[in-house]
């Protein structure tokens, strides 16, 4: 499959680029700058520029599927999430409807469906993760929301925990790396198909861990 990734200059996008190049997909990243281009080329990208909040429809020919791992971050004021992290993702799966392209993977967040139980500093950030969640489970597509926790830098342990809501201990976070793994991974496993489920490090291996959902 073509995969279009928007976020790919993201921490968890050039992982998911990476590891898309080496397997069976072709990996189309999608790109704001021109100077990001080297950068992505070298792993194993297709470069595509367009803006999330410009006119990005050319960037969806051709495409099979789309992993949706842009974000302002919670850093950012509301201005920055409303148009990356709502309306972004809105404008993103709106088009993939109408382009026939089936398949679309949402990166989203712990929190996204409890705003109200995060820090006060990031509740827009939640907010807005939910909305976008909330339209693509009313869209027509094949979705897959994975809802990460702390979102770290370590290397990837390859071993998580994964539920539609997981109880115990939600501060144990996740490394990115293992989230990109576990993009890849859902690709092709219809039983992750129409899920929506959180993501922390844990015990199982990641295909293991997808396949109890």
């Amino acid at each position: 499959m073509n995969i279009l990734i928007v976020g790919s200059h993201g921490k968890i996008g050039k992982q998911v680029v990476q590891l898309l190049s080496k397997s069976n997909h072709h990996p189309k990243a999608m790109i704001r700058n021109e100077e990001q281009r080297n950068e992505l080329e070298k792993l194993g990208g297709e470069v595509v520029i367009a803006d999330l909040e410009k006119d990005f429809g050319h960037a969806l020919k051709g495409v099979d599927a789309i992993v949706f791992t842009a974000g302002s971050g919670g850093h950012t004021g509301p201005e920055k999430t409303e148009l990356v992290d709502r309306q972004g993702a809105m404008k993103i799966i709106e088009a993939a409807e109408k382009e026939g392209i089936s398949r679309f993977i949402m990166v989203s967040s712990m929190n996204a469906d409890t705003p109200e139980n995060g820090p006060e500093s990031m509740r827009h950030y939640y907010k807005a993760k939910g909305d976008a969640d909330d339209k693509l489970r009313s869209s027509n597509l094949i979705y897959t929301i994975i809802r990460p926790g702390k979102l770290l830098d370590d290397p990837g342990k390859g071993k998580i925990n994964a539920a539609g809501k997981i109880e115990g201990d939600r501060s144990v976070g996740i490394p990115r790396a293992d989230v990109a793994a576990i993009i890849v991974t859902a690709l092709d496993m219809d039983n992750t198909y129409k899920k929506t489920f959180e993501v922390l490090s844990g015990e199982q291996r990641i295909e293991a861990a997808l396949k109890s959902l």
